[in-house]
């Protein structure tokens, strides 16, 4: 007998409206700042000021509006995502799993955060890899970050639309076997998650990024970067 609850009605646009508002409106004012922090004081690092960016399962936006690059893309199936994005940046609303509707090595960054565990298999994400890999130029990347299950335990089940379990470990391997090298892997770098979280002052932030040592002390998301080998 087949589940009542299919994965593609837990993937309608509907219901995903529904959790980001559930989930995350209450705080979007203080994730928006934190992310703000986030990019200018790591992530801009790899990302040249000319570079065509995409961000893979942008959410609200939270990255994309502070990144600084010459074009900006979010790619989600929220239906909200238009009105939550900054003027200038294109929306793609659709399954990352079909073919994205960009030229071949066209894009210099593809960016990714807390996304690829909302996948229903590995299957899914071998052919999200396949997209990401035509897309992007040589020598582009790809940033991920995503709660390492290894550190997480039943929290990782918090969040009803969590699906894909993943490590650090199988995050690379998983490139590595689909036409990508890693640069960097990182076990440990940011907490697991903002929400029903304390609200940090940005302070804090801006020396959590700075200090590795703290990551191995609270850091519960792996951060893996790599590039078409």
């Amino acid at each position: 007998m087949s589940d009542p609850t299919s994965i593609d009605e837990i993937k309608d646009p509907r219901e995903l409206q529904t959790i980001y508002e559930r989930r995350f409106d209450a705080m979007l004012d203080y994730r928006m700042a934190v992310w703000s922090v986030l990019v200018r004081d790591f992530f801009q690092r790899h990302i040249p000021a000319d570079a065509t960016v995409l961000d893979l399962g942008a959410g609200y936006g939270e990255f994309i509006n502070h990144v600084v690059a010459g074009r900006k893309v979010a790619m989600d199936l929220n239906p909200k995502l238009q009105a939550r994005v900054s003027p200038g940046i294109e929306v793609v609303l659709q399954n990352c799993t079909d073919p994205w509707p960009f030229a071949a090595a066209s894009l210099d960054v593809v960016f990714t955060s807390n996304f690829f565990e909302h996948l229903p298999d590995k299957g899914a994400l071998k052919r999200t890899f396949a997209q990401i890999r035509r897309c992007l130029k040589p020598g582009g990347k790809l940033i991920a970050l995503g709660p390492n299950i290894r550190y997480l335990h039943g929290a990782y089940w918090d969040f009803w639309d969590h699906f894909l379990c993943l490590t650090d470990q199988s995050i690379a391997e998983g490139l590595e076997t689909n036409g990508f090298r890693v640069l960097e892997r990182h076990p440990r770098f940011l907490p697991y998650s903002m929400v029903n979280a304390p609200r940090w002052p940005l302070a804090c932030v801006r020396i959590y990024v700075k200090m590795p040592s703290l990551w191995r002390l609270f850091g519960r998301q792996f951060l893996v970067v790599a590039t078409p080998a």
